[in-house]
């Protein structure tokens, strides 16, 4: 005999679809914890992640039944890195003059093939434990923002990544030497801007593609030319209308205090600081990115340049960059650790992006306000508050190493797991 279905019950059950599988919870069992807030590492926790985020965590915490344990108690666990200054969409041999690496990007490689290399080195990051990178440019016409969807929707592995667009610049961007009628060529990664209105233009263009920061050249080095005092103030105000903070290249004290002026969020690289532009950085709580190299890169750079240097002598040109550094550290400033590692120098981007963090010790940081540089302040620098900590309510972007890297930095290159997001992204060894 033939079965019917009742009709209230075929509605009931469109209207009213069964309930979706509750999440299981993970449990991650710490060994140790770096508590980026203090600058400690803290005895073995339990730190339960439901839905992406951390919603529990502490000494002795019970661990629900059902959930899905993760031993990390060999290791010390901390927050997901983070990187200030990438430019994932570019890669410098490190034998060539910008100018043909930059041209070469935007004539020959083109935005698909710089977006699909970019995704590996992107996956890099996520693999030496940065779970979140802002990127700042050279990534032609917003392929930087398409890489940053494909990663949101799942489709490639990376970090979080907030980007910025085309950085807007002075005339000639940083490409020097272009022939009278090929300027254009560089319209790829740079916005040109001409004027306080076109500047606010620009600002707009970028909002509307999906920027999430902007940055500007205040010198363009090595090109002499200089966005004016009132292009700059019309972006500060036009970003910031749109609640976007604004970031400056800048490495001359004088682009320094021209930037500040026009009042921005950060600085990048200030190679030469006074103490009296560090002290207004400090006043107006701008924050300062230096990206430094250390030892073991500079001298694989100069092999390559074919440069007859010895180690003694590249350690003597740092000299001046340690000393500014350790006086912005002196002065209250707060610095975000950025690597701007776009070279081609053997490690891969991720690993060689660490190197930043070596050149601060080297400088003289310790290993507490360097693993403080590269988690809550860069976090800050975003104005991400769920970054950069491990704490309840916290996105669950985090990291094992092999290691107490408080008493060893090296440590940091010794990660054994990865999670963003509340997903596995680099599963313990078997």
């Amino acid at each position: 005999m033939k079965r019917c279905i009742p009709l209230l019950a075929i509605l009931m059950a469109l209207v009213c679809p069964p309930s979706p599988a509750a999440e299981p919870v993970l449990a991650l069992k710490a060994g140790r914890v770096f508590d980026s807030r203090a600058g400690r590492v803290g005895s073995a926790q339990v730190i339960l992640v439901e839905k992406g985020r951390i919603s529990a965590m502490g000494p002795g915490l019970a661990i629900p039944d059902g959930a899905t344990v993760i031993d990390l108690s060999g290791y010390t666990v901390m927050p997901g890195l983070i990187e200030a200054h990438a430019h994932l969409l570019q890669e410098h041999p490190g034998d060539e003059h910008n100018t043909l690496t930059v041209t070469k990007a935007v004539a020959m490689e083109g935005d698909p093939l710089r977006a699909l290399r970019g995704a590996a080195r992107a996956r890099s990051y996520l693999e030496a434990g940065y779970t979140t990178v802002r990127d700042l440019g050279n990534a032609g016409r917003f392929a930087d923002v398409a890489l940053k969807r494909a990663i949101d929707e799942g489709s490639v592995p990376g970090p979080r990544l907030f980007v910025s667009g085309p950085g807007l610049a002075p005339e000639g961007g940083q490409v020097p030497n272009l022939a009278p009628g090929h300027a254009g060529l560089i319209d790829g990664d740079y916005r040109i801007v001409r004027g306080a209105e076109d500047a606010r233009i620009a600002v707009r263009e970028n909002v509307y593609h999906g920027a999430d920061l902007i940055k500007i050249y205040s010198n363009s080095s090595p090109n002499r030319t200089l966005l004016s005092l009132a292009e700059m103030k019309a972006i500060v105000e036009e970003a910031h209308l749109y609640k976007l903070k604004v970031t400056a290249h800048a490495t001359t004290d004088e682009a320094i205090e021209r930037a500040l002026e026009a009042g921005v969020d950060a600085i990048e690289h200030g190679y030469k600081l006074s103490d009296t532009t560090l002290r207004q950085m400090q006043r107006k709580g701008v924050f300062l990115v230096p990206t430094d190299m250390d030892v073991s890169l500079a001298e694989k750079q100069v092999r390559k340049l074919n440069m007859p240097l010895t180690r003694e002598q590249v350690v003597g040109l740092a000299k001046p960059y340690h000393e500014r550094l350790r006086r912005a550290r002196d002065t209250g400033v707060t610095i975000a650790a950025g690597s701007d590692m776009y070279m081609g120098l053997g490690p891969s981007r991720g690993e060689a992006a660490k190197r930043v963090l070596f050149a601060y010790a080297e400088a003289g940081l310790g290993t507490r306000e360097i693993l403080q540089a590269a988690t809550i302040n860069n976090a800050r620098l975003l104005d991400q508050e769920g970054l950069g900590v491990l704490a309840e309510g916290a996105h669950a972007d985090i990291i094992a190493v092999h290691g107490n890297p408080l008493d060893e930095l090296a440590a940091i290159e010794r990660v054994v797991f990865v999670m963003k997001a509340g997903v596995v992204a680099k599963a313990l060894p078997r």
